[in-house]
């Protein structure tokens, strides 16, 4: 008996949920979204790549985010050195730094970083753009 109460708890429980869920559809709102951020990578030849969905969590900065976008499907293959504040982006795909020339230069919400990737807090919604380019 008191599995069968367990039970339907449980389904009153999922019962409440999914109201809550149509309650909000019916009133136009949307269901809350889990916490994302987006990574961007422009390669400046007319190709860019665009990972819209990774999983934001407290603390995550920019090298996490794209080493998280490293392990999606169709993500991306990044190359750093150091760690932390020394965290230094080298290579994404096969486009690599070209030291004096044009290299990987990220922007968070549309302004260019001032801190290093690796110490760079997101938060949720947040849109990181890697850009090959010269640094101005």
């Amino acid at each position: 008996m008191r599995t069968f109460g367990l039970y339907f708890l449980g389904f009153i429980g999922a019962m409440a949920s999914c109201a809550g869920i149509a309650a909000a559809a019916e009133s136009g709102q949307q269901p809350p979204a889990s916490p994302t951020v987006r990574v961007v990578v422009d390669y400046s030849d007319g190709a860019e790549k665009h990972i819209n969905a990774i999983a934001w969590k407290a603390e995550m900065t920019v090298l996490d985010a794209m080493e998280a976008a490293g392990k999606h499907p169709h993500g991306i293959t990044l190359k750093f050195r150091g760690k932390g504040a020394t965290a230094l982006l080298t290579r994404i795909d096969d486009v690599e730094n070209e030291g004096a020339g044009r290299n990987w230069v990220y922007r968070v919400n549309g302004k260019v970083a001032d801190r290093g990737m690796g110490v760079f807090e997101l938060h949720s919604g947040d849109t990181i753009l890697w850009k090959f380019e010269k640094y101005r």
